[in-house]
């Protein structure tokens, strides 16, 4: 099973919100952005088949691309 990386985790928020990866700032809110719930729970379903161990309310406690990859990363990385 590949592992989560940051720039998958990028790629992956920036295709929901119809941006380039490049356009996702780390700290932007993310539901200023465009972000939804139901985006969110896609999303989050998707990581977990990589192995995340999430929820949706620690997604939502802090709405960026940096706290949710601080929640995401795998021990160690």
């Amino acid at each position: 099973m590949p592992q989560l990386t940051f720039d998958a985790v990028r790629t992956a928020v920036a295709e929901r919100l119809y941006l380039e990866p490049e356009e996702l700032s780390d700290t932007a809110d993310l539901f200023d952005e465009g972000m939804d719930s139901v985006t969110v729970v896609d999303l989050i379903e998707q990581w977990r088949e990589h192995g995340a161990e999430i929820s949706f309310a620690e997604l939502a406690e802090k709405p960026t691309l940096r706290a949710w990859w601080d929640v995401l990363r795998p021990a160690g990385g």
